[in-house]
């Protein structure tokens, strides 16, 4: 009884020590924070882009009419 509670708690320790899951919790973080990021620009983005597309359509019905 006493060596099934040994290797238990050695079992336990290894995985209160394991660190491998921590970096996919960081990528994830970066991952995420550069989403956001790229959300928040395309607003400022789709503005010039609505715009250039605005300035194209009046120079052509001016030309076409």
């Amino acid at each position: 009884m006493n060596e099934l509670l040994l290797k238990g708690y050695v079992k336990f320790q290894a995985l209160l020590s394991d660190e491998s899951g921590q970096d996919l919790i960081e990528y994830a973080l970066v991952v995420a924070l550069i989403a956001l990021a790229a959300t928040a620009g395309m607003n400022s983005v789709a503005s010039g882009i609505n715009a250039a597309f605005t300035n194209i359509a009046t120079k052509l019905n001016t030309y076409t009419s």
